[in-house]
C-alpha cells in the first residue's frame, strides 16, 4: 500500500512551527503534530504503508487524508515532487504580506494618510519588485493582498502577478479605486485562473466625487463593482464616514449590494495626513457622532435584509450567513488577557510599504516604528532578519495582559474583564505615536458611553431572535 500526497500539497516549516502541510492552491496551512506530519512524509510514493513498522495510528491518519483529499492510492516508485518535499523556512510563520507595491497614485483623495500622490511617493525598480518576491518565497509567506498607492498604475502589474504563482504566492486580494478594474484586466486575470477579491473604496451616493478628488469617479467604481460581480470576482468595500456623507450610509449600503458587494467596512474619516492639510478638520466626526450614526443605522441594516457582511468598526459586525449572530467589537463577556493578544491580523500577517519596508501595520507609516525598521531593498537586509528583529517581535507579542501591566488606568478600569484594550493604531493615531500602550479612545467611549446596552437594546428591538457572541 504506497500513497503519495495530492499535486496541491507540500510539507513545510517555519522556525517557530516546524510541521505544516500547504495547500498550495488556496494557500491554506495546517499545522500538525510530529506524528501526524510523519504519516503526511510516508506519503512520498516510497513507503509501504503496510508494513508492520507503521504505527496504526499514522496508518488511519493516512487513510483519512484519502479520505479528505489530501493523499492518494499510487504505484511503488512514483513519487512526489520535490517541491512537496519537506522544506524549512529560516523566518517565523507568516501567513501573508499586504503590499504596497507603489506609493504613486491616480487620485487625489482629500483625506489620503500616504499624500500621494502629491508627495514624491517610491516605487521600487521592476527589478527590485522581483527580489521582494524573492524574499517573500524564501521566507515561505505564500499569500499576499496588493495595495498601493494604485496598484493598477503599475506597467508590470501583470508581470508581478505572474511571478507571484511561480512561486506558488496566492494573491488574495487587490486593493483599487477602480479607475482601472476593468474586462481586460479581469480577463487576464480569469485566463490565469485567478479570481482574488477586489477590495475598493465607495465614499456615499452622489459624495464619492468629492472625497477622491476626480470627476467621474463614482461612475467608475460603480461600473468596477458592477463588472467584477458579473465575472465572478468578490468584492469587499471600505467607506469613510464624514460629516458630509453620513447621511448616506444605508442608501450606499443598499447600492452597493445591488452591486455584488460581499462585505462592506464603515469607518469614520482619520483626521491625519492630507485631511489635516486641507482644512477639513470641521467636518470629522467625534466617536460619539460615528458610535450613533451606527446605531442609527442597524434597524435599518435588519429590515432592509441584512444585505451584506457589515463591520461598523470599533462597533458592531454581523453576517447574513449566520443572521441570528451579532458581535460587539470591543467587548467580551470574559477573556484570558494573558492569551489574548492585542492584534491578531500583525502576527498573521507583514505591511511591505512602497519602499519596501517590512512594518508590522500600513498605519505605521510616517511614525517611529517606520523609522525602526530598514528597507529591504536598499539595505540588503533580509525579510526573515526584519521578521525575526527584536522590536518587530516583541510588537506582535504584545498580549491584553502587557497593556494591563503597562497601563494603570486600563489595569484598574471597571470593565478591563471585557475590554481587550482594542486596535493599538487608535491610540497612536489619536493621541500620538508614543501612545502605543495608551488606552483607546473608542474602547473608553464604547463602554463609558453606554454603548454596549445600547447595542444590545437596538439589535433586540430589531431582530429578537439575534444572540451576541
Amino acid at each position: 500500500m504506497y500513497y503519495k500526497l495530492k499535486g496541491n500539497y507540500i510539507l513545510r516549516g517555519w522556525d517557530d512551527l516546524p510541521y505544516a502541510l500547504v495547500n498550495t492552491d488556496t494557500g491554506h496551512t495546517d499545522f500538525l503534530t510530529s506524528q501526524k506530519f510523519r504519516a503526511m512524509e510516508y506519503c512520498s510514493g516510497k513507503v509501504d504503508i503496510s508494513m508492520p513498522f507503521i504505527d496504526d495510528d499514522i496508518r488511519e491518519f493516512i487513510l483519512k487524508s484519502e479520505r479528505n483529499g489530501i493523499a492518494e492510492p499510487c504505484e511503488p516508485g512514483y513519487a512526489i515532487t520535490p517541491n512537496q518535499e519537506y522544506k524549512k523556512y529560516p523566518a517565523p510563520y507568516t501567513y501573508g504580506a499586504h503590499w504596497s507595491i507603489t506609493g504613486k497614485c491616480n487620485y487625489k483623495c482629500r483625506h489620503c494618510f500616504m499624500s500621494a500622490p502629491d508627495v514624491n511617493s517610491p516605487e521600487l525598480s521592476h527589478e527590485d519588485i522581483m527580489k521582494i518576491i524573492d524574499e517573500l518565497e524564501d521566507c515561505g509567506i505564500m499569500n499576499v493582498s496588493l495595495t498601493g498607492g494604485e496598484p493598477l498604475i503599475r506597467s508590470d502589474f501583470l508581470d508581478i502577478v505572474d511571478t507571484l504563482r511561480e512561486r506558488n504566492i496566492n494573491i488574495t486580494q487587490i486593493y483599487s479605486n477602480g479607475a482601472l478594474v476593468n474586462k481586460n484586466l479581469l480577463t487576464e486575470l480569469d485566463n490565469r485562473n485567478i479570481h482574488p477579491q477586489f477590495s475598493m473604496s465607495f465614499d456615499g451616493v452622489g459624495c464619492h466625487d468629492w472625497l477622491r478628488g476626480i470627476p467621474g469617479a463614482e461612475k467608475l467604481v460603480n461600473n468596477a463593482f458592477a463588472l467584477c460581480r458579473d465575472m465572478g470576482f468578490p468584492t469587499s468595500c471600505e467607506m469613510v464616514l464624514h460629516k458630509g456623507n453620513k447621511h448616506t450610509l444605508r442608501d450606499s449600503v443598499n447600492h452597493l449590494a445591488s452591486l455584488g458587494l460581499n462585505t462592506l467596512k464603515v469607518v469614520m474619516v482619520n483626521s491625519s495626513g492630507e485631511w489635516m492639510k486641507n482644512g477639513l478638520a470641521d467636518m470629522s466626526l467625534s466617536i460619539p457622532e460615528f458610535f450613533q450614526i451606527c446605531l442609527d443605522y442597524l434597524p435599518c441594516y435588519y429590515s432592509d435584509g441584512m444585505p451584506v457582511n457589515l463591520l461598523l468598526t470599533s462597533f458592531f459586525t454581523a453576517s447574513p450567513k449566520s443572521p441570528d449572530e451579532y458581535h460587539i467589537i470591543g467587548y467580551d463577556e470574559s477573556y484570558d488577557p494573558d492569551k489574548t493578544f492585542l492584534c491578531g491580523t500583525i502576527r498573521r500577517m507583514t505591511y511591505i510599504s512602497p519602499e519596501g519596508r517590512a512594518l508590522m501595520c500600513s498605519n505605521l507609516i510616517g511614525t517611529k516604528f517606520e523609522r525602526d525598521c530598514d528597507p529591504i531593498i536598499s539595505t540588503g537586509e533580509k525579510l526573515s532578519e526584519c521578521l525575526r528583529a527584536e522590536h518587530y517581535r516583541k510588537f506582535v507579542n504584545l498580549t491584553a495582559r502587557d497593556l494591563l501591566n503597562t497601563n494603570s488606568e486600563c489595569r484598574n478600569c471597571k470593565f478591563s474583564k471585557h475590554c481587550s484594550g482594542g486596535c493599538r493604531m487608535v491610540p497612536l493615531l489619536l493621541l500620538g505615536e508614543n501612545n502605543l500602550m495608551g488606552k483607546s479612545p473608542t474602547m473608553c467611549e464604547l463602554h463609558y458611553g453606554g454603548w454596549v446596552n445600547k447595542i444590545i437594546d437596538t439589535v433586540k428591538k430589531a431582530r429578537p431572535s439575534a444572540k451576541l457572541s
